[in-house]
């Protein structure tokens, strides 16, 4: 049985699980804007600023860079762990 995971897949579905939260987040500033998080978006995402639509095509790219980003660096290491786990399982 193969238990390793596709790094395309989880690429992509790492990005748009954060693409999609930082479009329902800006979607919550402005429906509570009390409790607006935008400060926090200008802090993770370089030239995010509230709001215009560049600034918001921007966030989501850079949003969808970082789930990439994730990707590379958890599903190599995931797959190199458990083909190290399943080493004895094989013999």
């Amino acid at each position: 049985m193969n238990r390793r995971l596709s790094l395309t897949a989880i690429g992509h579905a790492t990005s748009l699980l954060f693409s999609i939260s930082f479009v329902l987040c800006v979607g919550f500033d402005f429906i509570f804007p009390e409790q607006a998080m935008y400060q926090s978006w200008q802090n993770f995402l370089p030239g995010f600023e509230w709001i215009s639509w560049k600034s918001f095509l921007l966030g989501i790219i850079e949003s969808y860079a970082y789930g990439w980003y994730v990707a590379l660096i958890w599903t190599p290491l995931y797959n190199f762990f458990i083909s190290r786990s399943t080493k004895g399982e094989d013999e």
